[in-house]
């Protein structure tokens, strides 16, 4: 028969009260039920914890040597008991993201913020890196969650759909095409072009025209961050192409976004979690906060979508 910890405290409660009655009233036991705790832990330990006499009740030599272990065993159930109880009601965690860098540079830091302005005692650590680094983040969980545009992932995730974004025509408020409250994709045939590098640009061109696509992946400008192709539309090289959630940052740089139509082509954005890992109080919280407030990823300002 193991020791458990409620014999350990009656054990205790019996050496600290130097009382069998005294320490069976504070447990709410029976004299008896208490011995009966007390000979269970001497025949455990094969010792004899207490000395008695008709009159008095004494620790034995062991009983006053393992005194103290007993008290630092309980104490640090009660330790580990008021951290779970923390890191259930939130009072303390660690949240680790990766998220896509565009959303990591543009939306995320308002979500992070707004997230530890509710839970001041969570640590929250960011990630930025490509989109193919947030799903191995996930994947060789060196993350909790995972934000970034829909990739192919593998059986080990799950996902959930935060939101939905087309693409948008960004530009200086002095192009013609400001005044427009929806460009076509026609309209890009004849504009000096920069466009970004990689998957974002590249899953296009088997969803738009072939007359259409091929102007997309003949750029004049072809680079590998937004803030490069906003500072060059800002100085006039050219016109980009963003998603919604970038409209911060695009009024930042004194542009204007117009959506794109005929077609209209949007692009998932996934919340990645591992399947085989199960989520801490506090990144279960973050990812029910993400849920929840999905839409912000798509608010912008008015400035940024109307006409100057």
């Amino acid at each position: 028969m193991s020791t458990t910890l409620r014999q350990l405290r009656a054990f205790v409660l019996v050496a600290e009260q130097n009382s069998f009655t005294k320490a069976a009233e504070t447990l709410c036991l029976t004299q008896s039920a208490l011995s009966g705790l007390i000979k269970e832990l001497e025949q455990n330990l094969d010792v004899k914890l207490f000395d008695r006499t008709t009159r008095k009740l004494h620790l034995s030599d062991a009983g006053m040597r393992l005194l103290p272990q007993a008290r630092r065993v309980l104490n640090e159930m009660s330790v580990l008991n008021e951290k779970v109880a923390n890191l259930k009601s939130l009072h303390q965690g660690h949240v680790r993201l990766a998220v896509s860098q565009q959303l990591s540079a543009s939306t995320m830091p308002k979500f992070i913020a707004k997230f530890c302005e509710l839970h001041p005692h969570i640590q929250v650590t960011l990630t930025d890196c490509s989109v193919d680094d947030v799903v191995d983040s996930i994947e060789n969980l060196e993350a909790d969650l995972g934000i970034a545009p829909e990739r192919t992932y593998s059986d080990d995730l799950q996902t959930d759909t935060l939101f939905r974004s087309p693409f948008y025509l960004v530009l200086p408020k002095s192009h013609p095409f400001a005044s427009k409250d929806v460009v076509r994709w026609t309209d890009l045939l004849n504009e000096r072009l920069i466009t970004l590098n990689g998957p974002f640009i590249k899953s296009l061109q088997n969803e738009l025209p072939a007359q259409i696509s091929s102007r997309i992946f003949n750029p004049d400008f072809e680079i590998n961050f937004l803030s490069t192709a906003l500072g060059m539309t800002r100085m006039g090289l050219g016109v980009t192409i963003c998603l919604l959630y970038a409209a911060e940052w695009v009024e930042l740089y004194g542009l204007v976004m117009r959506p794109i139509a005929e077609p209209v082509v949007e692009r998932n954005f996934l919340l990645y979690t591992h399947k085989n890992r199960s989520l801490s109080p506090a990144a279960l919280a973050f990812k029910a906060f993400l849920i929840e407030n999905a839409h912000e990823f798509l608010v912008s300002s008015p400035k940024d979508l109307n006409k100057d």
